[in-house]
């Protein structure tokens, strides 16, 4: 009996990072790919609507749950099935058989690159049925970081921590998931990338020594000249065990996240277009504006904001 997958042509990305539409085959579904946010790629108007244009017809499907002010845009259009983070933590309880089958059939499946995407992928391919009984609940879990995912869903979401950029792993995630849960040479690839992650760990807990409280309920870690590999979500998860809100600074971005349920919403702070409430990153050059609005004293947000 031929695999669930081979109907579908699998492809992986970021809200800043979509592949080229010439490059994809047929009616197009996008799952748990948020629009893209205010940033060096130009945000939704250089990168999503490009996209969503270029697909024409063949866009079949836009399955999201990262709040964005754009979404109103596509109110009305029956493709588009647009939730915040609030009404859908997680994105893989957006889809069900009722759902897959009003899009019907589509050629190219294109996801997010976390479990939350990946998942998706494969409840998808699946026509809408999850893959394992605590598929959505993990997904929920692994997204928000509130509550333990199961072992199997905890391991893949730390392979693909260690491995962010891996696709060819995501394509392993998909396919064991989708394929029931059966493949021990798949299960061992997603095993041996999740063991990458106990080295990464142990660096990051290191590094996370020298966050510093920088205002009531704010702590700041500047990882630029750490030469170590480190993880991100990590990083940001430790922090908030010193304040409420953490703030990690690498070369490139500033990363500022709280709780899910804190009742943050970093998006209306820093007056940000789109993402998730409780999680933003912006470029590095923005890094004074957005310890200021957290209420850090001007002079101590000069000082953070310069790039080691």
């Amino acid at each position: 009996m031929p695999s669930p997958l081979s109907r579908y042509q699998l492809a992986f990305a970021s809200p800043r990072k979509l592949p080229r539409p010439s490059q994809l085959t047929g009616r197009v579904v996008v799952l748990d790919i948020a629009f893209a946010g205010t940033g060096s790629s130009g945000g939704f108007e250089a990168v999503t609507l490009p996209f969503i244009s270029g697909l024409g017809d063949r866009l079949g499907g836009w399955i999201d749950h990262h709040d964005h002010s754009e979404h109103q845009r596509f109110q009305g259009d029956p493709r588009f099935v647009l939730s915040t983070k609030a009404e859908h933590p997680a994105c893989p309880e957006m889809i069900d058989p009722a759902l897959c089958a009003r899009i019907g059939p589509v050629e190219t499946v294109v996801c997010h690159t976390d479990f939350d995407g990946l998942a998706c992928a494969a409840k998808w391919v699946l026509d809408g049925v999850a893959p394992y009984g605590e598929c959505d609940t993990d997904a929920r879990a692994i997204d928000t970081r509130l509550g333990k995912p199961s072992p199997m869903a905890g391991t893949m979401d730390r392979a693909l921590r260690a491995r962010p950029r891996d696709t060819a792993l995501c394509a392993a995630v998909v396919r064991y998931l989708a394929t029931g849960l059966e493949d021990s040479g798949l299960w061992q690839t997603i095993l041996e990338a999740a063991r990458q992650l106990d080295a990464i760990e142990t660096a990051t807990r290191r590094v996370a020594r020298r966050f510093e409280r920088v205002a009531p309920g704010v702590a700041i870690l500047d990882v630029a000249a750490v030469s170590e590999k480190t993880d991100t979500t990590l990083l940001l998860l430790l922090g908030q065990e010193i304040e409420p809100v953490s703030v990690v600074l690498d070369r490139n971005n500033t990363h500022v996240a709280a709780r899910f349920d804190s009742g943050y919403n970093f998006l209306e702070l820093l007056g940000l277009p789109g993402g998730m409430p409780t999680r933003v990153a912006v470029p590095r050059s923005r890094a004074q504006h957005v310890l200021l609005s957290l209420g850090v004293e001007p002079l101590v947000a000069e000082r953070w904001a310069v790039a080691v």
